[in-house]
């Protein structure tokens, strides 16, 4: 597809990817029993958290492309415009996680949400995730499911928004993780080349004495 796909509300996705609509503001859906489709680029008008479980093409993210693998995270804001290159049919496989800004307006994730960078477009790498990681990441899921498949009371919304945010913070834990881990990866790179470095200057001192 050339153009762009506007998706203002849950429902209108939910619609395209063939599920059922639980709750007007949020939504959990598992991606394995979606419709399968056509790669597009989508203009989100909410928060999207997409468990990425099978690589489909590159990841447009904006006007950049997206790092992301086989089992990693991916956050788009609402605004922000993602598609995928690729002329197949995709079955998408993994979860995908919908949430619109109404639903967390007034509560503490509302409050924070923007303290959550991961939802930037100047962030190009998805969050690559250990098994354990990825078990947290679907408990809470299954945690905000089992709520929206429960009788909507005065209590839901505050339950789903802090299992949304509990989601959010164990998010923002696994990329100090990640950022840690390819700081330290990237530190003995450059000591190695350090190194090898010194090892040749030493050589060609010894050639020119």
């Amino acid at each position: 597809m050339n153009g762009i796909l506007k998706l203002d509300n849950i429902a209108q996705y939910n619609s395209l990817r063939g599920v059922e609509t639980l709750h007007p503001l949020v939504s959990v859906v598992d991606m394995s029993k979606a419709t399968p489709t056509q790669s597009e680029r989508i203009h989100f008008g909410f928060y999207c958290v997409f468990l990425k479980e099978v690589k489909c093409g590159d990841l447009k993210y904006g006007c950049n492309y997206y790092d992301y693998q086989e089992g990693t995270l991916v956050f788009v804001a609402p605004g922000q415009i993602v598609g995928v290159n690729s002329k197949e049919i995709i079955q998408p496989k993994g979860w995908a996680l919908l949430f619109h800004p109404d639903l967390i307006r007034g509560t503490s994730l509302g409050h924070n949400i923007k303290d959550y960078t991961f939802f930037s477009y100047e962030v190009y790498e998805a969050l690559h995730l250990s098994e354990k990681e990825r078990q947290i990441v679907i408990d809470c899921l299954n945690k905000i499911d089992y709520e929206l498949k429960q009788s909507i009371d005065k209590h839901s919304k505050t339950l789903i928004a802090n299992n949304i945010e509990l989601l959010l913070n164990y998010c923002m834990r696994f990329y100090d993780r990640q950022f840690i881990t390819r700081s330290h990866v990237n530190k003995d790179i450059l000591a190695k080349f350090e190194k090898l470095l010194d090892e040749v200057c030493r050589a060609c001192s010894r050639l020119n004495g």
